[in-house]
């Protein structure tokens, strides 16, 4: 990638975990970034007042989402760029434990935040940067997308949504889009903690969870993140529409 074309990212979930950790490092390496999430992070906004956008949007409302896109906003950002970059980061593992005892609200906001918030905005960004000759979007996937995990039902499925429909996009005609669905590993994130927080009986394998916490085997956000954004920026992301990062970046 030419490094002197000006590229504009956008992330969602960008306040904390992953998505924080990707949002500074855009930032840091002098990439403008619109971040999506419920709420602002100030300190990030504090250190990059001129480089970063924040538009406190509840993701897991699709009415408020494709209000949102109706505006200018997102075309308004991202005009002038040659390279447009989404990373659909947002996400919850919530409801966790057997189909029998899932609530039916829960359940519909997982799928919006983890499926239709994504699909919303990889189609609005596509639409909303015809001049740029470089259009990426990466999903952040898991393993979970390709392994079942008991108690995980809704997670696993929404996941594996995100993979099959960054293989489908790959098969549209337009070569002027990358599209990945990327797993990013284990990371040591609230996320983590909120899964070694729930019963067994919830969450049969939660043992194996506290085991890669005890034994050192979580990859820090920072970690991650640069491993993703080297990956995002470079010639070979695309290549195939569904990947594992541990796959393609080693730790030195």
């Amino acid at each position: 990638m030419n490094s002197s074309s000006p590229i504009r990212a956008i992330v969602t979930g960008h306040t904390r975990g992953l998505g924080a950790a990707l949002a500074e490092q855009l930032l840091a390496r002098n990439i403008a970034v619109l971040g999506l999430s419920r709420s602002r992070h100030a300190s990030l906004k504090q250190r990059f007042p001129a480089l970063l956008e924040e538009i406190e949007l509840e993701l897991a409302d699709t009415a408020r989402v494709a209000q949102w896109l109706a505006t200018d906003a997102l075309r308004a950002f991202v005009g002038g760029a040659s390279t447009v970059l989404l990373i659909n980061n947002a996400g919850m593992v919530q409801p966790i434990g057997p189909i029998e005892g899932q609530d039916a609200a829960a359940i519909a906001i997982a799928v919006s935040l983890n499926v239709a918030a994504p699909l919303m905005l990889a189609s609005a960004l596509a639409a909303a940067s015809p001049d740029a000759s470089d259009r990426r979007i990466m999903h952040i996937s898991s393993g979970a997308a390709r392994n079942a995990y008991a108690g995980w039902s809704i997670y696993c499925a929404t996941k594996a949504a995100l993979d099959h429909h960054a293989r489908a996009v790959a098969l549209d005609t337009n070569r002027a889009l990358r599209i990945c669905s990327l797993a990013p590993g284990v990371i040591d994130t609230n996320m983590q903690a909120e899964i070694r927080g729930t019963g067994a009986e919830q969450f049969p394998m939660r043992e194996k969870f506290e085991d890669l916490k005890r034994n050192g085997q979580l990859s820090t956000p920072d970690q991650s993140a640069a491993h993703l954004l080297d990956y995002a920026l470079s010639d070979a992301f695309g290549e195939t529409p569904v990947a594992d990062i541990r796959e393609i970046a080693k730790p030195a």
